[in-house]
């Protein structure tokens, strides 16, 4: 970076990807539990996929972020689908392999996958 107009560069397309990763009131917002026990249990790989899949799909009004701890360790990876309007979705024991699932299901279609909720795992 040489000069004030390269910052101004990377500032606005910085902003740019902050808007495609939808951050805006009317969001879905998807969250991946990464305190110490989601991580050993694998949402790594969990949060990496759904913003592969959220970016591969182009969803421009989903969000995926990350929190620490949910408080459900025995149940993780956890992630929590939060939609305006609508209660919010916990899912358990995720996998990559679960991603694209719920993806399309829950975040498209607005179906939760049930099988894959806190419900479904007790």
């Amino acid at each position: 970076m040489k000069s004030l107009e390269e910052l101004k560069a990377i500032r606005d397309k910085a902003r740019q990807n902050i808007n495609v990763r939808g951050e805006s009131e009317a969001a879905v917002r998807i969250v991946v539990g990464m305190a110490t026990c989601g991580i050993a249990a694998g949402a790594r790989p969990v949060l990496n996929a759904f913003a592969d899949e959220v970016a591969r799909r182009g969803l421009k009004d989903v969000m995926v972020t990350q929190t620490g701890c949910i408080g459900i360790c025995q149940f993780e990876p956890v992630v929590e689908v939060f939609a305006p309007g609508k209660e919010k979705v916990t899912y358990v024991k995720m996998t990559p392999e679960k991603v694209a699932e719920v993806i399309t299901e829950h975040i498209v279609n607005g179906r939760p996958v049930t099988k894959y909720t806190i419900g479904a795992n007790q």
